[in-house]
């Protein structure tokens, strides 16, 4: 099989998968979009074990009988960032050899590549793709709430995992992340006339203001540490001191340490009001840690880079400050690399697209990392 050859039935494959509409919410949608690639695992040989949710769509767990102790994870997701209706608004479409539509480069186009990559190996006729075991999440965009204990449950005794988000736009893969944290903050009051009788109010949002400031002075871009309230709600009239008034905080961090140190710092901004009469709810924590590059992802990721060359390609890595499921298996001390997917960008936007002569490109360069690692192993073994 020539993987270069099969940009036409990727396509097709992929069109259908966009033209889903799979918001992290929409249990219906992500669990159709895990439907439509069961078949493509089954005929490849493959065990797919759906490990059903309550609230999001369910797991799968992908695996194939010959090896009860794979030594490659492969890590991706099903869900998007959408809300039902967007397919509708703008399905799927390709124009000047790039193509369209919500969720097609993060990350619908590296479930593609998957497929493709481990077709192309065993058509190829190496066992290399009976060494690999293949999550897809279903709430990766809402931070892997259920599926983070699935991933780090599997991850154990793995040798490399390998993450399925898209590259970046000029091919990078990402060998560095920030963590991030999410916090909310519930500020209680007591509701006044602002005109009749302010004195008997105390204003939830005149405390919350108090705690905007003082954790925006929590910024060290320099350090990497970005602390933003992006979110504000509160009070229900103009002339009405407010009884409530809550916060949404997002965390992002380069260090364990720096994690710590933050969740300290919030947690003791937090316990003490300074507006009397005022009482805060504090809820959250840092949700993914920081992907930091080590000796061992260094290893890897010159691994990836000799396999690219090999190739034709010149592969380079870069850092990142968004999230991804590779920080857990990364903080697991299991040697990763993220940005494994087709090149694309504007992800999470209207103007989402995947460089389509990027979708073979990258699904060959998966396939042979692949086999190259598991032959590596093999070596160590003999």
């Amino acid at each position: 099989m020539d993987v270069l050859s099969k940009e036409s039935d990727m396509l097709l494959l992929l069109e259908k998968l966009v033209n889903i509409d799979s918001g992290s919410k929409n249990k219906a949608g992500v669990n159709k979009v895990g439907q439509e690639l069961i078949p493509y695992f089954q005929d490849l040989g493959y065990v797919i074990e759906v490990i059903p949710q309550e609230e999001v769509g369910n797991h799968l767990i992908i695996r194939h009988p010959k090896q009860r102790h794979a030594s490659i994870l492969i890590v991706g997701h099903m869900d998007t960032v959408f809300e039902e209706g967007t397919v509708t608004k703008r399905p799927f479409t390709i124009k000047d050899r790039r193509a369209y539509g919500p969720g097609v480069i993060d990350m619908k186009a590296s479930l593609v590549s998957v497929i493709y990559a481990l077709r192309y190996l065993k058509e190829c006729g190496s066992t290399a793709y009976q060494h690999v075991q293949v999550i897809f999440n279903s709430d990766e965009e809402i931070g892997s709430l259920t599926s983070r204990r699935i991933i780090e449950r599997e991850a154990k005794g793995k040798s490399y995992a390998l993450v399925m988000e898209p590259a970046r736009r000029d091919g990078s893969l990402v060998t560095e992340r920030r963590g991030s944290g999410r916090f909310t903050i519930e500020v209680h009051g007591k509701a006044a006339h602002s005109g009749i009788e302010p004195e008997k109010g105390r204003s939830a949002i005149e405390e919350l203001a108090h705690k905007i400031v003082k954790l925006h002075e929590l910024n060290d871009h320099e350090h990497g540490i970005s602390v933003n309230v992006g979110i504000i709600e509160g009070g229900n009239a103009v002339n009405t001191v407010s009884a409530i008034a809550i916060g949404h905080l997002d965390v992002r961090v380069a260090t364990m340490e720096q994690a710590e140190e933050m969740e300290h710092k919030i947690e003791e901004m937090c316990a003490k009001s300074d507006v009397s009469g005022t009482e805060i709810e504090l809820t959250g924590d840092m949700s993914r840690p920081p992907m930091v590059k080590n000796e061992k992802i260094e290893k890897l990721f010159n691994v990836v880079k000799k396999v690219g060359a090999e190739l034709g390609m010149e592969i380079k890595d870069t850092k990142t400050g968004g999230g991804s499921d590779a920080s857990f298996t990364s903080a697991m001390g299991i040697p990763t690399i993220d940005g494994l997917g087709p090149i694309g960008g504007n992800a999470h936007s209207e103007k989402e697209y995947l460089d389509i002569p990027s979708l073979t490109e990258r699904t060959l360069l998966l396939a042979k990392v692949i086999e190259k690692l598991v032959k590596d192993k093999e070596k160590k073994l003999a």
